[in-house]
Parts: C-alpha cells; structure tokens; sequence
C-alpha cells in the first residue's frame, strides 16, 4: 500500500535533510577545496566513493508517494514514476528490484545472515596492526605509534580474528597465516558478524547501493554510524593518529582491549537497528510493490 506524502511534508523533509547532509560533509568540502588531507574522514568518501551530492540527495524510500512532485528535479531521477495522484511521483521499487534482483538478493543475504549471527568481540582492531606488520611502506603517511618493532610484536603477542574480506586482503603477506580466518568474497556471507567494524561501516555502503529504496533519513543515520565507527579505527590503530582522531585506544593494553570492546558492543548494537531498518525499508513487502 502506497502512502502519501502532502506537497508541504516531503520538502519539509527534503530541506531538513539538505541542511543535515551539509553539516557531515562541511568539513571534506572545505578541507577539499584546500587540497588538505584527512587520514580518518577521507575514508568515508574514497574508500566508499560516494560523493558529498549522492549523500544530499532525499528519497523518501519505497511505497511513498510525493504530491505534487512531477514539476521537480527529481522527475528526472531514475527509478521515479507517476504515482497515482495527478502530478505526484513514487520511487518504482518493482522495476529497480527486476533491473538490480543480483545485487539485492546479496545484500539482502548479508544483512539477514549478519543480523542472526552472535558478535565476536575479541579481534581488539588488530586488522589495521595487521596491514603494517614487518612491512615497510604503510598505507597511511603517518609514523607508527609504537614505531616498527613494538608494532610487530603486538602482532606478534596476539592472535589475529578478523573476520571481513574487505579489512583481511590488505594484511601484509607476513600477516596473513597469522589470522584465525581465511575470508574471501565468497564467504563473506557466511563470515561476516555484527562485532566487526567494518561491517558496521558498510552498513553505509549497502544503503546507497539500495539508492531510492532508503528513505533518506536512514542513509544519513548509516554515514554517522560508518562516520563514529572510523574514528575507533583509528583511534585504536597503530598510526600516531593524536592529530586528527583525538586520544589512541591502546590495545595492546588491558585498558585499552576494554575500552575497545565497549565501544565495538555499542556499535553492533547500532548497525543491527540500521541493517533491521534497512531490511524493512528495501525488502519488506509493502516496500517491493509496483509504482502506484
């Protein structure tokens, strides 16, 4: 059942959102403009490359129709129609789900399958140690915390857990017998779990890949939570990251290992609401309807 949205409401909602994104991406805009790198925020818009515009843009999710509409911008969008009201547009998730049925049954399946499975809380971030172990060059032109060799032999004095294809394939080679895991693309349903920050992170991912059919309400809550989780990344890396992340989450200390952990709960917590949300606004069967 499609609902309706007044003409006053959705713009209502569209400016509040405007002025929200705005303020997320101030900062990257700015620091843009000047050509001036940020090794923590930067991430979010490379690494996920997304660019501040696709974050500004307002939908308002499946099974919504927007009143006197057909005269807007987005008239022009892909996957908008004529709702059923003269003059009103509705995003058509039936033709978007028959165009992109691959792709959505795969996040589909990874954020139902994610969602069941029980958190692990013991990798203690060292993925990040992971990717600089007895290497050289590092990712980031930033100098070690602990510099090369007590980077090292934390690697060495833990067990590595990491669970995430996306954090595991840039280990160095020395790294990679070390971890408990062996993840790849094609196990990455059957790997992944709510604990695991990067998958927190790309809760974000999934909902701008599921475009029109996220109210744009859910995408912003999604960049924070990938926003807050990336700033524990670092905080807890080996990088002497002090400047733009704030105090480091020394990990290779019993303080630090439990101040990590209550932060990585809170965040499963989190990214379980947002993926529920975004199963109920992607895949639900109110939210695959035909347009109209």
């Amino acid at each position: 059942m499609t609902a309706q949205l007044a003409a006053a409401d959705w713009r209502a909602r569209e400016r509040a959102h405007h002025e929200r994104a705005d303020a997320l991406t101030a900062g990257h805009r700015a620091r843009t403009a000047r050509r001036e790198p940020h090794p923590v925020e930067d991430f979010l818009f490379t690494y996920y490359s997304y660019s501040p515009s696709l974050l500004r843009r307002w939908h308002p999710g499946a099974g919504v129709e927007l009143a006197d509409a057909a005269g807007e911008p987005r008239a022009a969008w892909r996957w908008y129609a004529p709702g059923a009201a003269p003059g009103a547009l509705v995003v058509d998730a039936a033709a978007l789900r028959a165009e992109k049925a691959p792709m959505l049954a795969a996040i589909e399946r990874i954020l139902r399958l994610t969602a069941a499975r029980p958190g692990q809380f013991g990798c203690f971030g060292l993925h990040e140690w992971a990717m600089v172990y007895r290497q050289a060059e590092h990712r980031h032109p930033v100098p070690l915390r602990l510099g090369q060799a007590a980077t090292d032999e934390v690697v060495e004095g833990h067990e590595l857990r990491c669970t995430h294809i996306d954090a595991f394939r840039f280990f160095t080679p020395d790294a990679v017998p070390r971890n408990r895991f062996a993840p790849t693309r094609e196990t990455q349903p059957a790997f992944e779990q709510p604990g695991c920050l990067h998958a927190g992170m790309d809760v974000y991912k999934w909902a701008m890949k599921l475009g029109p059919l996220v109210p744009g309400e859910l995408l912003l809550d999604a960049f924070e939570l990938a926003r807050d989780i990336r700033y524990l990344d670092m905080q807890a890396s080996p990088y002497d990251l002090a400047a733009w992340s704030g105090a480091p989450v020394r990990i290779e200390t019993p303080e630090g290992k439990a101040e990590y952990v209550r932060r990585q709960r809170g965040f499963a917590e989190r990214s379980n609401a947002l993926r529920a949300r975004l199963l109920e606004a992607a895949f639900a069967p109110a939210a695959t309807t035909a347009a109209g």
